[in-house]
């Protein structure tokens, strides 16, 4: 028999990072809110394993702290975060060069001199770009003229010779695509981030930032192991057989989810990528730092027990990288054989510990590029991620904050019907 709950004024579908921002709106605003998760636990893309002893996100990922939504809503400190070395280590056919921001590490900038990873004319444009995107006011980047990242790349006077040794391959990892076909108001915000922010990495895994936000959520707010089978009148029908009724429901799954439960939404293709988790008996780099590979053999790798020691339980290094699409073990294979290269390592002896694929990793963000799209799709229906803004957690929880600004515009509305 089917049972029916008393959803609230407003269900939210889906407790990954826009749907925990919209539901906490919500609730703050003095709606009674329900917030559905299909899985066990919160974050969606989001979450930590912990598998024999090591702790592993679901795909390789990175906190950058200059996000505004970040800053708004987390409390950094609590989430004991620990930094990667500010900029990357490029693998090129003459050895490795490292690629960093002369103002955090000038020690470390020799292969910035003119010649080594960069001639001076491709230093002077990347310094004027760098300088604008860090100096510009944000919405001034929202509302340049757009194109593909590549073609803004060439219009700022970066050579063809910059573009392959060090933008594709370092790109390639933060896009999940190699064409550079990324909108460029996309690049120059990500851009403007990294040189503001630091990439670093939460001690217990980037599932707990949705952990925390969850605990500031009402009791009874958040229900997990409850997948929606499909939207009704009145409400969600859950798997099992449930319903729970609501004036409002936010669909604030992934793309793919969401244009399941929402017929005629349109979405953007997802990126798919896969991270494989390698443990090895002694760290191949002693640093916590990414590096990228001129030959695109890989998307990036790092040691990650370099960023943290207790991601590996038992002693021993985790080494993540990352690869395009989901590679067969022949790929897999050349991916470890490129590893022993670039490390200068025997990887023969190393046990993958862990396979990730993810899909909808990312939504494609090809040009023109809307930065933030409404979260409205019908009456009494919304939906929102990142997918509806930009593919990172600043746009999933703009997207979120979005989404409950306008379900309260309009349930206040004295017209309103939904």
């Amino acid at each position: 028999m089917t049972q029916t709950e008393d959803g609230g004024d407003v269900v939210v579908v889906g407790a990954g990072a826009a749907g925990l921002a919209c539901a906490a709106d919500l609730a703050a605003a003095g709606l009674r809110v329900v917030l559905l998760e299909a899985e066990d636990t919160v974050g969606g893309r989001m979450r930590t394993d912990r598998l024999a002893g090591f702790t592993v996100d679901r795909g390789f990922q990175v906190f950058n702290t200059a996000y505004p939504q970040v800053k708004r809503r987390l409390d950094l400190r609590a989430l004991r975060l620990r930094p990667f070395t500010p900029g990357v280590l490029v693998h090129t056919d003459d050895g490795p060069r490292r690629f960093t921001d002369p103002s955090r590490r000038p020690r470390e900038s020799r292969d910035l001199i003119p010649g080594r990873l960069a001639s001076a004319r491709d230093l002077l444009a990347l310094g004027t770009l760098s300088a604008r995107d860090v100096l510009a006011p944000a919405g001034h980047l929202r509302t340049r003229p757009d194109s593909t990242t590549l073609t803004a790349l060439a219009n700022a006077g970066i050579s063809p010779e910059l573009v392959e040794t060090f933008f594709r391959p370092f790109l390639s990892g933060v896009f999940l695509e190699d064409e550079l076909e990324t909108s460029a108001r996309f690049f120059h915000l990500v851009w403007r981030t990294m040189l503001r922010g630091t990439l670093c990495l939460p001690a217990d895994g980037i599932g707990a930032v949705p952990a925390q936000m969850a605990s500031g959520l009402p009791d009874g707010v958040l229900r997990t192991g409850v997948p929606v089978a499909s939207l009704t009148d009145r409400g969600v029908a859950s798997a099992d057989g449930g319903h729970h009724t609501a004036r409002v429901v936010v669909v604030a799954t992934g793309q793919s989810a969401a244009a399941r439960l929402l017929p005629g939404l349109q979405v953007p293709r997802g990126r798919v990528v896969t991270t494989l988790y390698h443990a090895a008996q002694g760290s191949p780099l002693a640093e916590p730092t990414l590096m990228v590979d001129t030959r695109r053999r890989f998307l990036h790798t790092c040691v990650l027990t370099e960023v943290h020691r207790g991601y590996a339980a038992d002693g021993r290094a985790l080494v993540s990288t990352s690869v395009l699409g989901d590679p067969g073990p022949g790929q897999e294979a050349a991916v470890l054989a490129a590893l022993a290269e670039v490390y200068g390592a025997d990887t023969r002896p190393w046990e993958l510990v862990h396979r990730v694929v993810v899909r909808d990793a990312l939504p494609a963000m090809p040009p023109p590029l809307a930065l933030s799209r409404t979260t409205r799709f019908a009456p009494g229906r919304y939906v929102c991620g990142d997918h509806r803004a930009t593919g990172s957690l600043q746009g999933a929880l703009a997207s979120g904050t979005r989404a409950a600004r306008e379900v309260l515009a309009d349930l206040r509305r004295p017209s309103a019907a939904l």
